[in-house]
């Protein structure tokens, strides 16, 4: 049962949690946008999830029940499979005789109760609670993974000794009956799945010369994750190798390959790369979770004046986007993020990539063979002859990639491409180097986008002000009070807001995160092409000259973003300065 629209309302009203001006606009806005009240008032920030949570339990009698700091035994917690508990956020945290209490984000998910009294056969209790509750009670079972974690694989590990005795010397034939041997299939599938409920982007299975060495990158940091006894080696060779079709005797050259595995209604596809190294074959893999979507270009990071940059660029029907970074930037999220936004039944969407990293409905998708000589600059040839309103090229690394990208922007369409450079400025400058003749770049390219990721501070975080010292070095990297006039601009601080009161916080351990770090958010730099900065390229101006021009336009560093976000308490400024000295 959901709380009704005139329930909230008075409750609300008579309350006082709400003003009446900002009810009645959040009812303008569900009357104009076909939501509820309760919806409106969330999106307009009026109120919390949690705060509504709290209201709907008043009003309709459910309990509410805060889990934080509380540690349910597992027999109970067990009751409620993980899949469930985190697809319904639903947890099962007290039992009886004859019924079982379970907390809820959503007590008016009816199916996921009829489901759970089916399987335990005793009668449900809901509960509400928030999200905080639900997202610590939920990392119980990722703990209870991680201590079984080690017993499992020293247990199969232990029946791999016998099967792997030959070493380099086992035929493919062998290899084969190896890799479909039930201790290897549990050990794979269990590092596999361990490492996507960690929210690892890699995974690396290192040969050592006494051991195997399993670590995660999480949130772009490499962790160990396990050590395996060095006898494992072969038989987990074998078993990725057959999982993602790759030749299991040949030992001695690179091989790449791709597999899916499905966990908890979640597609991830897996990018293998087999190298071998001095003591064996170094496999990493990287996840790719797939049929990702709802991204926001806000939920990416993006604010102010950068969002309206890149949105305006998105409205026009002809030029170039371009976005910059390293690997492991971001870069494609962003382009998809533009993609989802620009992908209406009105339009042709094509791209060609390599690889393709996220399946995208309505969106014709071709990945470049450069091995049968199908490259960038082949492949957007011909996808100029199939009619695209709007191209994707997963990155520029050609003069010839470049000018038919150039081209295809002349003549009526939108293009979206990646470069790999450090900064937005200097994006201008290498496509220059690459033969881009200057009057068609400043005549295509709209907006250049330069961007890195800094992993997000938890909750658990240690509040402090900037000492004078601490402003004097932080302002040989930025411009201090550019940040200050920024977060005043978009009402992030007062107009009356100095550096002395606006706080910055420092990651702090906690049973959510042990470095205080989870998750990551952008931080960017949009260059928006401007007359002036059109005078300076086709005068072959440096990039030091275009940042110069750009900066004041208005335009905030990614440094200088990573600073706004530390004053937010989205990330601290140590994380930000270790991500741009990188």
């Amino acid at each position: 049962m959901r709380i009704q629209d005139t329930q909230l309302k008075r409750f609300v009203t008579d309350s006082g949690l709400v003003s009446r001006k900002d009810i009645d606009a959040a009812e303008k806005i569900a009357a104009e946008e076909k939501r509820t009240l309760s919806e409106a008032l969330v999106s307009s920030g009026v109120m919390s999830e949690d705060d509504l949570r709290r209201v709907e339990s008043y009003v309709l009698g459910v309990p509410f029940i805060s889990l934080k700091g509380m540690k349910v035994p597992f027999e109970i917690l067990s009751l409620i499979p993980e899949p469930v508990a985190r697809t319904h956020n639903i947890i099962a945290y007290k039992k009886t005789t004859d019924s079982l209490e379970i907390a809820m984000l959503d007590t008016a998910d009816l199916p996921a109760i009829d489901f759970i009294k089916k399987k335990v056969g005793l009668k449900i209790l809901p509960r509400l609670t928030d999200s905080e509750s639900m997202k610590s009670s939920l990392l119980q079972y990722q703990k209870t993974l991680k201590d079984e974690f080690g017993d499992l694989i020293a247990k199969e590990t232990s029946a791999l000794k016998i099967i792997s005795e030959n070493g380099d010397e086992t035929s493919g034939e062998d290899l084969k009956k190896m890799a479909e041997d039930l201790p290897v299939v549990r050990i794979v599938d269990t590092l596999l799945r361990h490492a996507i409920i960690q929210g690892a982007s890699d995974i690396h299975i290192e040969p050592m010369e006494n051991e195997l060495l399993v670590r995660y990158r999480i949130d772009g940091i490499l962790h160990d994750a396990m050590s395996l006894p060095k006898h494992a080696a072969p038989t987990i060779s074998a078993r990725i190798k057959v999982l993602s079709n790759l030749k299991l005797d040949e030992k001695r050259l690179p091989q790449d390959g791709r597999f899916k595995m499905d966990m908890e209604g979640q597609k991830v596809a897996f990018r293998v790369s087999v190298l071998p190294v001095f003591f064996g074959e170094k496999i990493v893999m990287r996840l790719l979770r797939e049929g990702r979507s709802g991204y926001s270009l806000e939920g990416l990071g993006f604010h102010g004046q950068a969002l309206e940059r890149v949105h305006s660029a998105t409205k026009q029907t002809t030029g170039i986007t371009l976005v910059t970074g390293p690997t492991g930037s971001g870069k494609t999220t962003t382009l998809y993020t533009v993609l989802d936004i620009l992908n209406t039944p009105e339009v042709n969407i094509s791209t060609i990539e390599d690889p393709i990293e996220y399946q995208m409905p309505r969106v014709n998708q071709t990945q470049v063979k450069p091995e049968i000589g199908f490259s960038f600059a082949n492949g957007l040839r011909s996808l100029m002859r199939q009619d695209p309103d709007i191209i994707m090229v997963g990155e520029i690394r050609d003069q010839e990639t470049a000018n038919l990208a150039i081209n295809a922007a002349l003549t009526g369409h939108r293009v979206l491409a990646t470069v790999h450079t450090n900064s937005s400025s200097a994006t201008i400058a290498r496509l220059v180097d690459m033969g881009v003749e200057t009057f068609l770049l400043v005549s295509t390219l709209r907006v250049a986008v330069g961007q890195r990721l800094v992993r997000r501070i938890t909750e658990s975080k240690e509040s402090y002000t900037l000492s004078a010292n601490e402003r004097a070095d932080l302002g040989k990297h930025v411009d201090l009070d550019l940040i200050l006039d920024t977060l005043k601009k978009e009402g992030v601080v007062k107009s009356s807001a100095t550096w002395n009161s606006i706080p910055f916080y420092r990651p702090a351990a906690s049973e959510e995160a042990e470095d205080g770090y989870k998750g990551r958010i952008g931080i960017h730099e949009v260059l928006r092409m401007s007359p002036a900065i059109k005078e300076i390229v086709l005068a072959s101006g440096t990039a030091d000259a275009i940042e110069a021009q750009a900066r004041k336009e208005g335009m905030l560093t990614m440094v200088e973003d990573g600073i706004y976000k530390a004053a937010l308490g989205q990330t601290s400024v140590e994380e930000v300065l270790r991500v741009i000295s990188e």
